[in-house]
């Protein structure tokens, strides 16, 4: 039970330092947007933090080899990861178990984003991740299926928000291939920037970058997207790739703080091509609130 404990309060450390659980965040803003009841928010706040532990040790279970030889992980915390792998495991399990209690006790919708959000990130971590192209796409889903916790799912508004984070997660991504390759080519990984090469995979981004311009300024709030086009003039040096993902992260944060908050603030967004109340439901799906 303690080296299970330990290992969950290491995942959640190491996540949180790298700022690799945006995705908690985000939920936070779009049930902040939807003006969802505080105990509504407590609770899906709570079961967004038990998904990203579950995601992350997930990642981790299946990458500790590789990790102890990596000169850019934590040995320490890996190294009481491979020896204690059984109480890893069951960390996972009872999380599981945890969740889906919460989720039929609470709202049946959300196992949706525990079976969809766990079952990405198993197999991406398992397969996916080494696999180019497939690699990208998946981390799209994930974008997609992790702040699903943040709203029902007859909420039109939540699927145009999260819409605008599929994009961001496809946008991080590509990014993390570009910085991993020379890594990934070493330990005979072929991800989408070893496949593409870093000329073609840094096109791809922009490419990304540009359609969630695009989607923010047709779908969200016309004005604000329009900032996100500002991603695509910060300079990419691979010599300080850690540096240009914060500048990249930082630009989209300040942008999605400010969708979210043009949305909490008039109720609805202000798209070019849509204009979504928050109330706007999708019938067919309103049992899954």
């Amino acid at each position: 039970m303690l080296a299970a404990l330990r290992i969950l309060l290491d995942v959640a450390v190491f996540r949180l330092k790298k700022l690799e659980m945006a995705n908690l965040f985000a939920a936070a803003a779009i049930m902040l947007a939807l003006a969802l009841p505080w105990g509504e928010v407590a609770v899906r706040f709570c079961f967004g933090i038990m998904l990203n532990l579950l995601a992350y040790l997930t990642n981790d279970y299946f990458d500790v080899d590789q990790d102890l030889q990596s000169s850019n992980k934590d040995h320490r915390k890996a190294r009481f990861l491979k020896e204690h792998m059984p109480a890893a495991l069951g960390a996972q399990v009872f999380l599981v178990i945890i969740m889906a209690a919460v989720a039929l006790v609470w709202s049946p919708g959300l196992l949706a984003p525990l079976a969809l959000g766990a079952g990405i990130c198993w197999i991406y971590s398992w397969k996916l991740k080494r696999l180019p192209y497939l690699d990208v796409i998946s981390m799209i889903i994930w974008g997609v299926t992790m702040p699903m916790v943040g709203f029902p799912l007859d909420s039109l508004l939540g699927w145009i928000l999260v819409g605008q984070l599929a994009l961001f997660s496809a946008c991080f991504e590509s990014i993390q291939v570009i910085r991993d390759h020379d890594e990934d080519v070493t330990s005979g990984v072929r991800t989408t920037a070893v496949r593409l090469g870093i000329p073609a995979t840094s096109a791809l981004l922009r490419v990304f970058m540009a359609l969630s311009a695009l989607w923010a300024m047709l779908m969200v709030q016309r004005w604000a997207g329009i900032f996100l086009l500002l991603a695509l003039l910060v300079p990419l040096d691979r010599a300080a790739i850690d540096g240009y993902w914060n500048r990249q992260r930082f630009l989209m944060g300040l942008v999605w703080l400010a969708l979210v908050g043009w949305v909490f603030w008039t109720g609805s967004t202000d798209g070019w091509l849509a204009q979504v109340d928050r109330d706007r439901v999708l019938a067919p799906l309103s049992f899954a609130r």
